[in-house]
């Protein structure tokens, strides 16, 4: 049996919206040696390829590299060559929702944005972003710098619960008012939230890989975060694990490597 050993990506393979740390560098390409690398995550493939292009270029890995954006919904095949990656799989989630739903989710996204706006943090533009099969919605908007995005996180942990809790509490109680069906909303990173259809999240790129051993390392595992589905269901084989920065999941991967050594 194949053996795959899927990552999130901001918090766990990289600082949030920042590139590839790289010190996991050796260790991947120690672990592509043995088992398949997936990249999981809530972006979509244009921040994969600006935050990660260490290893879709470094030509050890990148042979074993499959790319999972919008939690998996879209599917990039790892190159045979010197071609990139190619797109094989993706879902509609205007298709799956229906357009009549699709766009009252739309109208209380953008009424919650001008609720949520205030001159106490920085509002910088791109607030909603449809990725095809999942909608990303940041309040402080998606061309935040590092410095923005600090303050917001530094602004919205003074609350308890933090503002985005209240936020996520607001959008699924509106939501169940309009009685839009079949729709999960999830805190993305540090700053935005993700909303899809229900099942389309990260426990959805497993579809791709059904007769495969996979691993899973994340850092938003607990509730609320989108990695938690993906998390509880690996849990009980003992292979899924939480970290907490790039370098812990440097330590992490480690310890799959022996794993998957001793399956051998």
């Amino acid at each position: 049996m194949k053996n795959i050993v899927l990552y999130d990506m901001d918090g766990t393979l990289t600082p949030p919206r920042e590139s590839l740390d790289e010190s996991l560098v050796p260790v991947l390409e120690n672990l592509s040696e043995i088992a398949e690398i997936g990249i999981v995550t809530g972006s979509d493939f244009n921040y994969l390829k600006q935050q990660i292009s260490l290893l879709i270029d470094n030509p050890k890995i990148r042979k074993k590299l499959h790319l999972l954006p919008c939690n998996g919904t879209k599917h990039y095949c790892p190159p045979k060559s010197n071609e990139d990656h190619q797109l094989v799989s993706s879902n509609d989630m205007l298709k799956e929702l229906g357009r009549h739903q699709f766009q009252q989710l739309m109208l209380i996204l953008i009424e919650q944005q001008n609720s949520f706006a205030s001159d106490r943090f920085p509002l910088t533009g791109h607030f909603i972003n449809y990725r095809g099969s999942m909608i990303n919605w940041c309040p402080i908007g998606r061309n935040a710098t590092g410095d923005d995005r600090q303050f917001f996180v530094d602004y919205d942990s003074s609350f308890a619960p933090t503002l985005r809790e209240r936020y996520l509490d607001r959008l699924r109680h509106y939501i169940n008012l309009k009685r839009i069906l079949n729709v999960e909303v999830k805190l993305g990173g540090d700053t935005s939230f993700d909303i899809f259809p229900t099942g389309w999240d990260k426990t959805y790129c497993l579809n791709h890989f059904p007769f495969y051993n996979h691993w899973f390392v994340g850092d938003r595992c607990g509730p609320n975060g989108n990695d938690k589905e993906i998390y509880d269901f690996l849990k009980p084989q003992k292979r899924s694990h939480e970290t907490t920065c790039p370098q812990h999941t440097v330590t992490i991967t480690e310890g799959i490597i022996n794993e998957i050594q001793n399956l051998f």
